[in-house]
């Protein structure tokens, strides 16, 4: 492994589901306005449990923080401004993701989006990818930077 390839990933490994909400909470804990983090992984990976830490830590408090799967969009507010939470399963295609206000959220909010890959070639640059998968009975959380976060993936 190259020293660009160490500082653009790394994996963590979350033995349990209380693993994956500190997790989520330590991510939450360095977002910002503008920063996009994409979640990927099958259905019950822990993307919502990771999305649920990163929220408690954005707005200061413990969430619900239901999966956005039917409403598509739940939205948080915090000191730093407000966090969008988006599951993208149900879109049909990646251009109806821009009638969600999308394109806005990416300049005036922090995201976390579940289901990326139906954004396509879409996705900005700069973002954080997360891709859970089962790991004996927990999960592995792989983290890939891209953009700016390529230099801030030893923060979290």
């Amino acid at each position: 492994m190259n020293t660009a390839t160490a500082l653009d990933s790394r994996q963590i490994s979350l033995p349990d589901p209380a693993a994956t909400l500190a997790f989520g909470r330590r991510l939450g804990a360095v977002l910002e306005v503008g920063d996009i983090v994409c979640l990927s992984g099958n259905l019950g990976a822990g993307k919502t449990s990771l999305a649920r830490g990163a929220i408690e830590a954005w707005t200061g408090q413990p969430e619900e923080a239901p999966s956005p799967t039917y409403t598509l969009v739940q939205t948080y507010e915090g000191a730093k401004g407000e966090l969008w939470h988006v599951d993208l399963y149900r879109l049909k295609r990646p251009d109806d993701a821009w009638e969600l206000g999308l394109e806005d959220a990416f300049a005036e909010a922090a995201c976390l989006i579940e289901w990326p890959e139906r954004l396509e070639n879409q996705l900005p640059a700069n973002r954080l990818d997360i891709a859970l998968s089962p790991e004996g009975e927990g999960r592995n959380a792989a983290l890939t930077a891209h953009g700016a976060w390529r230099t801030r993936l030893a923060t979290i």
